[in-house]
């Protein structure tokens, strides 16, 4: 039986109440009246000048007011993203707050062809677009998807936690990248955009309140201190929302206990010039989702648990365990992390050219346990300290607008600096029954210069080409384990040394003043890196290769009927060399441990679609498909299971293989995400708002051609929401559910020792907000 949990502050989630605790969301629209007059002038661009840097990157979140909505007569978002020959996806604050997106793995609902998965339910996140992506072990290896937050590079995915809140917008932005900014990589870029200080004084509060004790507050205040000099604060607060529970004991598990703090002071001090520092800080004590066992690993075990209900899951933290990692013996899977970070950025405009420099600093400290095995046995517990650091440097020269030849320069540096220590306890473990500590320190660093053309051959036509060098430069030092009991092992230090150059070349025609078509091929990279995770023998520590990608793009925007009717598409195909995944190797009297390989060859297709409509007067529909394949073309790995099977057989290990020519990669095929609104006003005053949406994700291989248990099953999820809101009093109620039919479905996996999980998604939630603001 499941103890009830009633919340301290006494409400409880039902039919009858669920109109009281209804929330007010902060509706970003008070921020977007206030124009600065370099936003205005933004407006008046020529024609031929909208092309493909028309609007460089780090200025599109600022132009907002074609973004914005401010009473029942609405447009379509993001017009000039229109101009642009790109397949980029555009989110706008208003998106992400009907679709509650409250973390960065909730955006994976809202683009084409886009995973964003925890690494086993923890604050770690992988990210794949277009089926190009890395699973990192322990973020010590360059994302093959970029993450940015305002144009600020984020070396280790776990800096993103806490980040989702004040947010103006969000790009999504596929194939190789770092033409114009930041970094080259790969697969693509994910870029949040913070709102900007506010020349008028606005603010506002909001209160969500949810199912299992869920409440979500925040507030921001923005304005003038004086003249040429504004500022923006807000804050957010998440608390509980655990959903799951031990069916042996009851205790429950999941509570979020998060914080964080973002500021923005900006000074112009005169109209060509600007200079603004920033900070932010995250503290995160929440507890994790724990997975559940679906495949016994080693047939030898005579201990694997039996199937869990959906939010049934077991852990145990035991005495010595957590005499060792310096935590208390009730410490559920959870996170002990603080984040902090600050930014300095000039922005001068010379006439010919505007001049930009980013200066940043991101430092993480992580405590983090995991109880890898989904099990009360001491299996395979892991306990992780990291001490992390990076600091970039961006200086980019961009030319003006309005002139037939547009071009930008730049270039960025990073040094980062990581030191890891992680313990795993294996003690109920037969094969190995030991406690071990492994610690290592990682050093990197990276400059990068890039180049980027646009030249209009035609008042119609545009060619535009880039490249771009990175030196990608890491050691892994001072690697040592230690298995309690039983040895004490020490590891020559190791380096990885990256030297690429990417290109891009592409053509564009404005068709008619509401179609464009363009081409374009692109060759992107990503660095090579180590596998450092519970290391026993060197040979895991190897490097492995860079991987690149030749990727070629054919697509269209258009607005076949302006503000009624939006289309558009594009088709690519990847021809992919070196790829890296995550596999294993078998280690002589020990077993299969995982590291990471380079696959010679592989390819990746497919095509996207999104529309906009407004048929009918009040009514507002939006959605978006993505269908991919990919394919192995030549690749052998080892066959774990087999190999395990035949030790459990004769008590000798004997590597097996299997050859993975034409193998599927195991990407989602298909994504399709999708929502639908009824506006109107109900008063003079008064309007309502009243919506639903839905996503689908196909199933996903999460192995290398994985089938069965390997496999997350697809999954089809629904929500809904409606609000009323005053236009003149600045105050909107909205009562909303997400997973509406309260769908089982499992959201990524994980495996240690004897057991391999699926991390199960959260079930359904109904809440309301509250909010004001002025």
């Amino acid at each position: 039986m499941i103890p009830a949990r009633i919340p301290s502050f006494g409400w409880r989630m039902n039919a009858g109440l669920l109109l009281c605790g209804t929330m007010l969301q902060i509706w970003p629209v008070s921020a977007a009246l206030a124009q600065t007059p370099a936003t205005a002038s933004r407006r008046a661009v020529p024609h031929h000048a909208h092309t493909r840097h028309a609007l460089p990157a780090q200025d599109v979140h600022q132009a907002r007011p074609e973004d914005m909505t401010i009473t029942g007569t609405r447009r379509f978002n993001f017009a000039r993203a229109q101009k642009e020959p790109d397949s980029t996806t555009h989110i706008s604050a208003e998106t992400l707050r009907d679709r509650h997106v409250v973390a960065v793995t909730d955006l994976q609902n809202l683009a084409p062809n886009l995973t964003v998965q925890s690494l086993k339910g923890t604050q770690s996140i992988n990210y794949h677009l277009r089926g190009v992506g890395l699973d990192d072990y322990y973020e010590n290896n360059v994302s093959s998807v970029m993450v940015y937050l305002d144009d600020v590079a984020y070396p280790f995915s776990s800096m993103t936690d806490g980040m989702m809140f004040d947010i103006a917008d969000v790009s999504v932005a596929p194939g190789p990248a770092g033409f114009t900014h930041g970094m080259s990589d790969s697969g693509g870029e994910v870029s949040l955009h913070s709102a900007d200080p506010t020349s008028t004084w606005h603010g506002g509060v909001s209160e969500d309140i949810a199912s299992y004790a869920r409440s979500i507050s925040n507030g921001y205040i923005s304005g003038p201190i004086a003249r040429n000099l504004t500022f923006r604060i807000a804050g957010q607060t998440i608390q509980g929302g655990g959903w799951q529970y031990d069916p042996a004991n009851g205790a429950h598990l999941g509570d979020q206990d998060q914080s964080a703090l973002r500021g923005k002071l900006r000074w112009t001090p005169d109209a060509r010039t600007t200079i603004q520092l920033g900070g932010h800080w995250t503290r995160d004590n929440s507890e994790l989702v724990n997975g559940n066992p679906v495949i016994n690993l080693d047939p030898s075990w005579q201990h694997y648990p039996q199937n869990t209900g959906y939010r049934q899951t077991a852990w145990d933290m035991q005495p010595d365990f957590a005499k060792l990692v310096g935590r208390p013996n009730t410490l559920k899977p959870s996170e002990h992390n603080i984040f902090w970070g600050a930014d300095f950025r000039i922005s001068h405009d010379f006439g010919f050219g505007r001049l930009d420099t980013i200066s940043a600093f991101e430092t993480e400290r992580q405590g983090e346990y995991s109880d890898e095995d989904g099990t009360a046995l001491a299996t395979g517990d892991v306990y992780r300290n990291v001490d992390a650091n990076a600091f970039s440097q961006e200086v980019k020269l961009t030319s003006a607008d309005g002139h037939p030849l547009h071009w930008v320069i730049g270039a960025y540096y990073m040094r980062s600096r990581m030191s890891q220590q992680f313990f795993s306890n294996f003690t109920d473990y037969k094969g190995r029954g030991y406690i071990s500590e492994s610690s290592y320190d990682q050093n990197q660093q990276a400059f990068s210069q890039y180049a980027n053309l646009d030249y209009h051959l035609t008042h119609t036509i545009t060619l535009f080409g880039g490249l771009n060098h990175m030196s990608d430069d890491r050691q892994l030092l001072n690697y040592r384990t230690i298995q309690y009991g039983v040895s004490n092992l020490s590891f020559a230090p190791e380096g990885a040394l990256t030297n690429q150059i990417g290109a891009l070349l592409g053509i564009q025609d404005q068709f008619t003043e509401h179609f464009q078509g363009y081409f374009k091929v692109s060759k992107g990279f990503k660095p090579g890196g180590f596998a450092a995770n519970n290391t026993v023998a060197q040979a895991q520590l190897n490097p492995f290769k860079p991987e690149s990608i030749v990727a070629y793009e054919l697509g269209f925007k258009s607005d076949p009927l302006p503000g009624k009717l939006r289309l558009n598409g594009a088709a690519f195909y990847y021809d992919y060399h070196n790829q890296q995944v995550v596999s294993s190797f078998l280690l002589t009297n020990y077993g299969p441990l995982g590291t990471y390989v380079n696959v010679p060859h592989s390819n990746i297709w497919g095509v996207e679609l999104s529309a906009d409509a407004h048929p009918l007067p009040h009514i507002y529909l939006n959605g978006n498909m993505g269908y991919e394949r990919g394919t192995y073309t030549t690749f052998n790995a080892l066959n774990t299971p087999s190999t395990n099977a035949y030790h459990a057989a004769t008590g000798v290990y004997r590597a097996f293989y299997t050859d993975y020519t034409g193998t599927d990669l195991g990407i989602p095929k298909l994504t399709m995400t999708g929502s639908a609104a009824y506006r109107t006003a109900l008063t003079s005053d008064l309007t309502g708002d009243l919506g639903v949406n839905g996503n689908y994700r196909d199933s996903q291989a999460m192995t290398i051609g994985g089938t069965g248990a390997y496999r997350l099953p697809p999954y089809f999820l629904m929500g809904a929401y409606a609000t009323i809101a005053s236009k003149a009093h600045g105050w909107s109620a909205t009562v909303y559910a997400t997973n509406l039919l309260d769908r089982h479905y499992s959201i990524t996996s994980s495996s240690e020792s004897t057991t391999y999980q699926h991390v199960p998604g959260a079930p359904r939630f109904i809440g309301g907000r509250l909010s004001y603001g002025f």
